[in-house]
């Protein structure tokens, strides 16, 4: 015979007991026995009418009658109209039984845990009687029977220990003298003198394993409103799914550690007897579920699920008095079990110098107090230090019996928290290998369980979750590439990008499940709320996502103000801005620094030449030990347009109108004129190089007249650059006298950097540049006779977003 459990959840309405009918039906031909729990709330609602009713509330009685008349309503609608009286009027007989007990504790003002079990006792009795009568009215040849005559329990009310040598006895007498579909209340049971006990939360999970046991059940199902044991909480880890099989012990192991699926003590009946469990889904009763037996042939997966508990606190004991000391942990655990504080968690040096252990948040200014009283005389005699607590904590814990076939696997829990940045307070692992457990910071609890997940279960599959700060030119058009190759990253680079917010100068927005990449900019604007920068960083911040990338597509200094904030909190950083790394030496320093200790990544490619790979590239010279020499580079495309197009008979001030009209310049052409755009390229290329410079140690030949400088309209800059008209044009036919070319070079050599218009010959690989081409020439130890030479667009807003793009991609393989 098999036996069937039915959560709250499954039978929380009339149309959901249907179902559950249902379901029931095609296991009839042997007879299976059917626990239930109470209708769903209705527990917490009876412990809530105690509560009132014993602190003098009168309310209760409004209470009292809301919950008679849910179940009133459930037998109107289950059962056919000429059978209601009888099984309404019993209903009403069980609801005056409890309003008779409640009003004695609204009297006396007292209620024990044998009262308070009395009271919870009903939500079981009246659902499983309600369901059986409902059965009845199908067809189904059902029987109602009150757990409490069979399931004999010790006295301690409120988590009563069974007495099974009797129970299976009564039991299987009570099932071999009755043939019907038995219909019985989960959680409750009776002492030997007929006292009604509960047998802890949940506990109908476990009266279902009795039963099974005690009939020697071939199978017993778990139905629920999950569809099985998942691999982590499915409300925290958006990808967890459904673990096939698993052993007991894994099972165990997670309910312990949090998996509500299943109460833990539900194993033990089962692994005595060997009956498989098998955890269902009531509102998906096609899907198969997870079978939980003795063997499991997930042999494939390392671990079986990912679990963790809140609210704990991380208490600590530690003095050089404790060491080589025998009983210091027996005085210890033994004080803590007098207070009756559960131990999650231990961990203790092999120097015996310190003990740690971890325990509910809520019990921990009593056990603190209860050890420093145990501890008293070491602690007056500094032979032991005052306890240390640590609160706002959780344990995060990883559970499989494969983990001691695969070396390595502590391993990578660590090192995917680690790089996520998820600080490790205290570890445990057992002897069996089956667990390892981790206490960390509350916070992190769900950035630890996703990076967790990734590793062990989508280790071919990397979620990233990009902050983006400006939706103009490149804003957009990186937008566009990630949306164009969603796809192919996904199935190609295993990687997955989440816009999860997104701002410009006006709006921000915010999805934990990521922006519609296609339609981000139009929804922003749409629904965005007003911008704030510190708000936006603020909330990046509290999200707390793994694998966080923030990407800033401005040319705000303001934005990088936040940039050593954003990389000190393990978030990585790509942009194509230049202000942070040509700013002080100091806060270039700083953020590398911070990039450093935290494990992520600050990737500006972009911020010299565009999508050329001219930073990385230097970076890998030097990382494999080459030196540089010097670096000459053309590093402002708008420049090299204009003096490319520049030539006699041309007048410079047409050139340059020319190039703002086609988009090459600023808004004001003077910012690319005055050389100064260049000079912080520059100044980052030597920074990288090891150099310490300011951006006032480089010498910048302004190419904007002295008279054209100031405030003034655009026209009227115009006008005043056509007075120089000559100065460039004798500039320029000079250059062709020589057979030159005028470029706008910086130049590195000898520790110095400089800026300035020259011209060079048809020797010089400067001389071919066209266009707005950028060129790069780095001289090196090992390039010395023929400089390495990176060359190719250095501007425009695709390219420019390509390249930013290309970071990204980078930082997402870096977290593998």
């Amino acid at each position: 015979m098999k036996v069937l459990k039915f959560g709250g959840s499954s039978v929380a309405k009339p149309e959901r007991i249907r179902s559950v009918i249902e379901i029931v039906k095609p296991y009839l031909e042997d007879k299976p026995a059917v626990v239930f729990s109470a209708f769903s709330g209705v527990t917490d609602t009876l412990i809530a009418l105690a509560g009132n009713a014993l602190s003098g509330k009168i309310e209760y009685k409004d209470q009292l009658r809301q919950l008679e008349a849910r179940h009133l309503d459930a037998v109107r609608e289950l059962i056919g109209i000429q059978k209601q009286s009888g099984i309404i009027a019993q209903v009403k007989f069980t609801c005056n039984e409890l309003e008779d007990v409640l009003h004695g504790v609204f009297l006396v003002k007292e209620c024990t845990p044998r009262t308070l079990d009395y009271i919870m006792s009903f939500g079981e009795r009246l659902s499983a009687y309600i369901i059986s009568e409902a059965m009845k009215d199908t067809g189904i040849d059902a029987a109602f029977l009150d757990a409490r005559k069979v399931v004999r329990t010790d006295s301690n009310f409120g988590y009563a220990r069974i007495d099974f040598e009797t129970t299976n006895k009564q039991i299987q007498e009570y099932f071999n003298t009755h043939t019907k579909v038995q219909v019985i209340t989960g959680f409750i049971g009776s002492t030997s003198s007929g006292e009604t006990t509960t047998i802890g939360r949940s506990g109908s999970d476990y009266t279902a394993a009795i039963f099974a046991g005690a009939l020697k059940a071939t199978d017993l199902e778990i139905w629920t409103d999950v569809d099985g044991m998942m691999t982590a909480d499915p409300r925290k880890v958006k990808k967890a799914f459904t673990v096939k099989e698993m052993t007991y012990v894994e099972a165990m192991e997670l309910s312990h550690f949090g998996a509500k699926v299943i109460f833990p003590a539900t194993m033990q009946p089962a692994m005595i007897n060997h009956i498989p469990i098998r955890i269902k889904n009531t509102f998906n009763p096609s899907f198969a579920g997870t079978l939980i037996s003795a063997k499991s042939n997930g042999k494939n997966l390392i671990i079986k699920g990912i679990s963790s508990m809140d609210k704990i606190s991380l208490l600590s004991v530690q003095g050089s008095g404790l060491m080589g000391v025998v009983g210091v942990s027996m005085r210890l655990f033994g004080t803590l079990a007098k207070e009756n504080i559960n131990v999650i968690l231990i961990s203790q040096a092999s120097s015996e110098h310190s003990i740690c252990f971890a325990i509910e948040a809520a019990k921990t200014r009593q056990a603190k107090q209860s050890i420093e009283h145990e501890f008293q005389y070491e602690i007056r005699s500094r032979a032991m230090d005052e306890v240390k607590v640590e609160e706002e904590l959780a344990i995060v814990a990883i559970v499989g019996e494969n983990m001691k076939h695969n070396p390595g696997t502590s391993g990578r829990m660590f090192s995917a928290l680690g790089k996520s940045g998820v600080n490790v307070n205290a570890i445990a692992q057992g002897s069996s290998e089956l667990n390892i457990s981790a206490v960390i910071h509350q916070q992190d609890i769900t950035k630890a369980l996703n990076v967790l997940h990734e590793a062990f279960f989508l280790s071919d599959r990397k979620v990233l979750n990009v902050f983006m700060a400006g939706t103009g030119l490149i804003g957009k058009s990186l937008l566009t590439m990630m949306h164009k190759q969603y796809s192919h990253l996904a199935s190609q680079n295993h990687l997955e990008i989440h816009v999860v917010g997104i701002a410009n100068s006006r709006k921000m927005l915010f999805s934990e499940d990521g922006l519609a990449l296609e339609q981000a900019v139009e929804q922003v604007l749409k629904e965005g709320e007003e911008m704030n920068l510190n708000t936006f960083v603020g909330n990046m911040l509290s999200l707390n996502l793994s694998n966080s990338i923030f990407v800033d597509c401005t040319s705000s200094e303001a934005v990088t103000e936040h940039y050593e904030t954003i990389l000190s909190s393990n978030i990585s950083i790509v942009t194509p801005n230049k202000k942070a790394n040509s700013g002080s030496l100091q806060k270039y320093r700083a953020l590398k620094q911070a990039a450093r200790l935290r494990g992520v990544r600050f990737l500006y490619e972009t911020n010299v030449g565009a999508g050329l790979p001219v930073i990385n590239t230097l970076n890998d010279l030097l990382i494999s030990g080459d030196a540089v020499i010097g670096i000459e580079a053309v590093l402002s495309g708008t420049l090299n347009y204009i003096f490319s197009t520049f030539k006699p008979g041309i007048k410079f001030s047409d050139v340059v109108k020319d190039a703002k009209a086609k988009g090459y310049t600023e808004p004001d052409p003077r910012d690319d004129l005055n050389g100064m755009d260049v000079a912080r390229k520059i100044l980052i290329l030597s920074r990288e190089a090891g150099l310490s410079l300011e951006l006032d140690n480089i010498v910048v030949e302004n190419l904007v007249p002295e008279n054209c400088r100031g405030e003034m309209s655009i026209d009227r800059f115009f006008e005043k650059l056509a007075e120089h008209n000559n100065y460039f044009e004798e500039l320029a036919d000079q250059a062709a006298a020589r057979n030159e070319k005028l470029r706008y070079m910086a130049v590195l050599k000898d520790g110095k950097t400089s800026i300035k218009l020259g011209s060079v010959n048809d020797q010089h690989p400067f001389y071919s540049l066209s266009g707005s081409d950028n060129i790069i020439l780095l001289t090196t130890e090992r390039y010395k006779e023929r400089p390495m030479v990176i060359r190719g667009p250095g501007a425009g807003a695709e390219v420019t977003a390509a390249g930013v793009f290309a970071d990204i991609i980078r930082i997402g393989n870096y977290t593998n």
